[in-house]
């Protein structure tokens, strides 16, 4: 379990689903098969994790991940974290290198989706596909830690109904948390990075 801020992240490390549920010795992900057991290994534990919860696949003692894998793995994963199978939960990536990034990245973007991303090298960034006015939206957000839809307006010169649907969508696509504060008395939504 790490702690980043007032979030608290939930990491799986993959290889070690690999190893647990294949048991083959390599550490690399190939094959549609494959990819489906570590998919379902990952759903069996995603029940078992609270609400709000930040899950993030650790691929730093992977090897290769092919596009298959991607697919079943990742795409599938965050398709149905948006259609709700899995609650009010997030995902991201860990440890990714740039071989493991582009064939990620041409399952989500397939399907018109995109998961927050951090690279081996400790970058951190979105992958897949994502309007640049969501883009824009996310990046004022990674830059302030969390953000209201009034906070938004000034920021970028928005009214003030553009601003909040811009941050319900990243929400709905699990970029962000949308969690509630009392600010002057007042309760407003507050999206925070994850």
């Amino acid at each position: 379990m790490l702690f980043i801020g007032l979030l608290i992240m939930q990491t799986y490390n993959i290889y070690q689903l690999l190893k647990e549920e294949l048991g083959n010795g390599s550490s690399d992900l190939v094959t549609r098969k494959s990819g489906q057991v570590i998919r379902e290994r990952i759903e069996r534990d995603i029940e078992n994790e609270k609400d709000g919860e930040v899950i993030a696949l650790d691929f730093s003692k992977i090897g290769v991940i092919d596009y298959s894998c991607a697919d079943e793995i990742v795409a599938k994963l965050i398709s149905r974290l948006l259609s709700g199978e899995y609650g009010d939960k997030y995902i991201t990536l860990t440890g990714l290198n740039h071989n493991q990034k582009e064939n990620i990245e041409v399952a989500v973007e397939r399907k018109g989706l995109a998961v927050i991303a951090e690279m081996d090298d400790g970058k951190k960034g979105l992958i897949g596909d994502l309007n640049n006015y969501l883009k824009d939206t996310f990046d004022a957000i990674q830059k302030n830690g969390k953000i209201t839809a009034k906070e938004l307006s000034e920021i970028k010169k928005l009214e003030a109904n553009t601003s909040g649907t811009r941050l319900l969508n990243l929400h709905k696509k699990r970029l962000v948390k949308k969690t509630d504060e009392i600010r002057n008395g007042v309760r407003v939504w507050v999206y925070e990075k994850l």
